[in-house]
Parts: C-alpha cells; structure tokens; sequence
C-alpha cells in the first residue's frame, strides 16, 4: 500500500479509538412500580428507584455517589503516585438541592476522612488537584453547586 494511504487508514483508526473511548451509552429500563434498571457501557447493571418508600438509589443520589467515587478515586492516585502513606480514604457528601424543578445541587459539602500518616499539605494538594483538574462529576456539578471540602485525619 502506498504511504499515503496507509497514514489515512492510521489516522482513522486512531479517531475512532478515540471516538469510542470518550463515547459512553447507557439505557435505562422501567420494571415495575418505581423503580429501574441501568447499565452503561461497562455493561454493569444498577437499580434505581424514584419512589417515596425507596428500595434502591435515587438518580439524584446516584450523582452523589458519582462525585464521591471520582474524587476518591482521584485523591487515591495522587497519594500513590506521591507514595504518601495513606491506608484508606472514605469521601462523604452532604448536599442541597433546589427548591422547585429543577430541583438540581445547589450546594456540596464533600469530607475526607483519610487514615494513615498523611501530610495535610498532600492531602490538600490531593484534593486541589481532584477538583480543579481531573474530577469530570465536580467540574460537571460545579455548573449549579458551590463544592466545599473539609479533610479529617482519622485512626
């Protein structure tokens, strides 16, 4: 083949590598009552549920949830990466949300409670660097909540 040819085929492999690595599809289907199956392209399935007895996670919640576990998940690889001693970390959230629909986050209190012998600086850069950088849920969430974070040491 020619080297013309063979650098086109090259670059649209690698645009739809890239297309399908930022591409995510999720579906969500009604069983009964209130309550719902989703799944997303990691073919994992969740059960939701929007009624006022709840025996699943409510989409809103879910979103919580989402930004607890994309910054922990952030704030473990930094540690890491900085090698910092950390022997857990837990994220928690507290949030307020709208009056009205809708009724979106209005405001996001997030604590780190981290164990180990962490530095405050590392865990603050951790958290810094989560928030400003690299969490995707936050960045998203910060569009209507005002995110504030508090990091406690714990044994």
């Amino acid at each position: 083949m020619e080297r013309r040819a063979l650098h086109r085929i090259n670059r649209r492999a690698v645009a739809l590598v890239n297309e399908e690595s930022t591409m995510i599809e999720a579906s969500v289907n009604w069983t009964d009552k209130d309550r719902y199956v989703g799944s997303a392209t990691s073919r994992h399935s969740i059960v939701m549920d929007t009624a006022t007895e709840k025996s699943a996670n409510t989409p809103m919640e879910l979103v919580l949830l989402g930004l607890c576990g994309c910054t922990a998940s952030d704030v473990v690889g930094i540690l890491r990466k900085k090698r910092e001693p950390f022997a857990g970390l837990e994220v928690r959230a507290k949030a307020e949300r709208a009056d009205g629909y809708p009724a979106v986050y209005t405001s996001i209190h997030l604590t780190y409670l981290v164990r180990g012998a962490v530095s405050q600086k590392a865990m603050e850069d951790a958290v810094n660097l989560s928030k400003e950088k690299y969490c995707s849920v936050s960045a998203m969430l910060e569009k209507t909540a005002k995110i504030t974070y508090s990091i406690e040491h714990v044994r």
